[in-house]
């Protein structure tokens, strides 16, 4: 089993930053494509940024340039820096661990585990 807890959601003005954390417990994130998927009301989930195995990384378009992510293999844990964030970043930003793949962007057909969810809101 694989526990996925994410922190570090918050309300933010436009323009502000923020960094998710995904502390995960079961397995090493570093043997996994962890990735992190987002979710606003009234939208499908979508994917927003994974982390391969060798440490590749991918990016939807609309958050390349702003969004990175990042592991700490010694915490098992994954981050996600957002910058210059925008009014439609909002949502529910989910950790994700796809345990089957080493590498790529998952879809979330893909996905065995899922964290709890940690809600994003950016004001205008």
């Amino acid at each position: 089993q694989v526990q996925l807890v994410e922190s570090g959601g918050g309300l933010v003005q436009a323009g502000g930053s923020l960094r998710l954390s995904c502390a995960a417990s079961g397995r090493t994130v570093s043997r996994h494509v962890m990735a992190w998927f987002r979710q606003a009301p009234g939208k499908e989930r979508e994917f927003v940024s994974s982390m391969g195995s060798y440490g590749d990384t991918y990016y939807a378009d609309s958050v390349k340039g702003r969004f990175t992510i990042s592991r700490d293999n010694a915490k098992n844990t994954v981050y996600l820096q957002m910058n210059s964030l925008k009014p439609e970043d909002t949502a529910v930003y989910y950790c994700a661990a796809d345990t089957h793949a080493l590498v790529g962007a998952p879809t979330t057909r893909g996905i065995d585990y899922w964290g709890q969810g940690t809600q994003v809101t950016v004001s205008s």
